[in-house]
């Protein structure tokens, strides 16, 4: 019989009774969202979402349900890799989500608050399957390779998330147009280039440089320097300078696709597009700091997001 030194055995107890009561409080949360998945579905991203928050109120009442509810599937997955310890876990996550897009598809949701909502919201919209299983993919990929070397490999990440996300919310409103998924795909790497900007310090503070090494490596970044100090310097200036101009280069190009109705996106496309105003929102800000990503106004919610929201829907443009 092996016995356990006394020492080992508190601290294992003490784990266990953590475990537990993570496990209590997560069923108690579960339980709550399976009563009532669409407010579920809507605290979750107005918690960790506030420009998609803001812009869920541009959708028409029928569809704002099936947007809150792909928008918490979307935060939900873009968390799996700060949310686990370990590769398998994340692994885990990711596979139920590959199985419950099926049970979704075949009329058969499992008992989790997002899986409710998205299957109440859109299984009158038939969703393509190839687009949730792309964006799962490439979050599997992130749990393995959290950097990138290439702008190449970068954008092809941008595009199996955010522009799929932006495909799947074109499919939602039945606007099938090639003209509407060619702008909502260079939208998407703008977004996603813009978003990975701002959480910079964020990243550099566990260690990781979403900055491609072919940019950081041009402009001579210190990334151990960026890590330890925790605050820009004149290379990091440089190379944000260079990913912020490629996402408005894409954004840019997602406006071009709408000169012939002289730059107006068509209203019923517009809640989707309205998702280029937090970008160009970002965007702004950075060039007022000189592309300091550690300035603290980044972080700070813009009080003026929500009217240049309403004003670009009215006007319909971004």
């Amino acid at each position: 019989m092996i016995v356990m030194p006394l020492s080992l055995r508190s601290h294992c107890l003490q784990r266990l009774s953590s475990f537990r009561r993570l496990q209590t409080s997560s069923a108690l949360r579960s339980e709550a969202g399976i009563t009532n998945p669409a407010d579920y579905c809507k605290d979750l991203v107005r918690k960790h979402d506030y420009e998609g928050y803001l812009t869920s109120q541009l959708y028409p009442k029928q569809f704002q349900g099936g947007y809150l509810a792909l928008r918490a599937f979307y935060i939900e997955l873009a968390t799996v890799r700060e949310a686990v310890s370990q590769t398998t876990l994340g692994q885990a996550r990711l596979m139920f989500w590959r199985d419950a897009m099926k049970d979704i598809h075949n009329d058969k949701p499992p008992r989790h608050p997002i899986a409710l909502a998205m299957y109440e919201a859109t299984r009158d919209n038939h969703l393509s399957l190839y687009h949730f299983n792309r964006i799962i993919e490439a979050r599997e990929q992130e749990l393995h390779n959290q950097t990138h070397l290439t702008l190449e490999s970068m954008t092809s990440h941008a595009e199996s998330t955010s522009s799929t996300f932006l495909y799947l919310l074109l499919e939602m409103l039945k606007l099938p147009s090639s003209t509407l998924a060619h702008a909502a795909s260079h939208l998407g790497v703008a977004q996603s280039l813009t978003t990975l900007i701002r959480a910079l310090p964020f990243h550099a503070s566990k260690g990781v440089m979403v900055i491609p090494a072919e940019i950081t490596a041009k402009h001579n970044v210190n990334q151990q320097e960026i890590f330890s100090k925790g605050k820009s310097s004149h290379g990091l200036e440089d190379a944000v300078f260079e990913l912020a101009t490629v996402a408005n280069d894409h954004l840019l190009t997602a406006r071009d696709m709408f000169k012939e109705s002289g730059g107006r996106v068509p209203p019923n496309a517009m809640p989707v597009f309205s998702a280029a105003i937090p970008v160009v929102s970002i965007l702004s800000t950075l060039e007022s700091v000189n592309f300091n990503v550690f300035n603290p106004s980044l972080q700070i919610r813009d009080w003026r997001l929500a009217w240049q929201v309403w004003r670009s829907y009215y006007k319909r443009t971004f």
